[in-house]
């Protein structure tokens, strides 16, 4: 059962890896993106949404299939955020007009420039699609690119792995920071105050299971997600990390694929809490 979902972990990541490979690839500057789920859809889902946008003059869509049945990534090369919400209407009235009862959600932006759609930003688009209450179509804003970038804190005492670290969660889309011994990642996450902690066990000042401790007690508005990744491979430490709050535990040597995946399970969690929170809040 680990293996299956670790497997779909990865082929999601791919996924965003394969979208993202093609956005640098494409001839225009400018790209669309929309993301659509329809729970429930049916298995010819994907065809149809082609029949639609290639029946459109000028429009030579780029299709994938989501982690999850019924949705769908969809890349328009060239298109701007009018035409891409046109495709959106156009595609949402016609699906509905062949069923009725069919539940579109979707989300859809356009990139003025390659670099700004990232990995990051697909699985933001993903998620803000999975928390809609209704059937509306969501522009999604840079507005909402930066105010949902998380931060994560790296704390690491090989400098190699740490800058290893630091530039693949920063392609990736991620704010970083880094700290190579226990007592200055401490400061750093009061005074930052990181959504995230990926951090080794063995460090300089204060290690282990006093260490996680001490970020517990944190006076922090909200205390971050912790990921260890260590090479402590003793069953007992493990046990104990995950009895004093770890969010994860990674071993190494790692697969930086895994790893990936790992996060933004931890992140997506995070972000669950608090709307979990919020909504208690409004109540």
């Amino acid at each position: 059962m680990l293996n299956t979902a670790l497997q779909s972990k990865q082929e999601q990541t791919s996924l965003y890896m394969d979208i993202e490979q093609s956005v640098k690839e494409a001839a225009y500057e400018t790209n669309g993106i929309l993301f659509i789920s329809c729970a429930g859809g049916p298995t010819y889902l994907e065809k149809q949404v082609r029949g639609i946008l290639e029946s459109q003059p000028g429009v030579n869509p780029k299709i994938w299939g989501g982690e999850e049945p019924g949705s769908l990534f969809i890349l328009f090369p060239g298109q701007t955020l009018d035409a891409v919400h046109f495709q959106g209407l156009l595609l949402k009235q016609r699906l509905q007009e062949s069923m009725p009862d069919l539940v579109v959600r979707m989300t859809l932006t356009s990139f003025p420039e390659k670099k700004q759609l990232t990995q990051e930003v697909l699985i933001k688009m993903e998620d803000s699609v999975k928390q809609q209450a209704s059937g509306e179509i969501h522009i999604f804003t840079r507005e909402e690119m930066k105010t949902m970038r998380s931060r994560i804190l790296i704390v690491e005492g090989d400098a190699t792995v740490r800058e290893f670290l630091e530039i693949r969660l920063q392609m990736q889309g991620y704010e970083t920071a880094v700290a190579d011994n226990g007592l200055s990642a401490l400061e750093t996450i009061e005074s930052w105050k990181p959504d995230l902690v990926l951090t080794e066990l063995n460090l300089y000042g204060i290690d282990g299971l006093p260490y996680i401790h001490h970020i517990q007690q944190l006076q922090v508005p909200a205390v971050p997600k912790i990921v260890v990744l260590t090479e402590q491979r003793v069953e007992q430490t493990i046990s104990l990390c995950f009895q004093n709050g770890v969010d994860d535990y990674i071993t190494k040597p790692f697969s930086p694929v895994e790893l990936d995946a790992r996060i933004r399970r931890s992140l997506n969690s995070l972000r669950m809490n608090l709307q979990g929170l919020n909504s208690q809040h409004i109540k």
